[in-house]
């Protein structure tokens, strides 16, 4: 009679060990990379909103002071033109 060797001895063992873990990081990786890559970029894009949204805050204040300053300059235009006719 000849001897079976059993399916699982140690060598055996580790290569379904390693082949195991091989196969649930080949599964995860790809997960957990998009995972990260959707989480720095959703920070970027906040980031970016609220400096778009300070910008344009900053634009209205601008826009305000630039009327303020046409309204000026169109008065001391009309009060330079009436010292110039009398």
């Amino acid at each position: 009679m000849t001897k079976k060797k059993p399916f699982l001895n140690a060598k055996n063992s580790l290569i379904i060990i390693f082949l195991t873990i091989f196969l649930i990081l080949t599964i995860f990786m790809p997960k957990i990379f998009l995972r990260n890559n959707i989480y720095y970029l959703s920070k970027d894009i906040n980031k970016l909103h609220a400096q778009h949204i300070s910008l344009k805050e900053e634009n209205k204040f601008l826009e305000q002071q630039l009327e303020k300053m046409k309204y000026k300059n169109q008065i001391m235009d009309s009060l330079i033109l009436q010292n110039l006719d009398n």
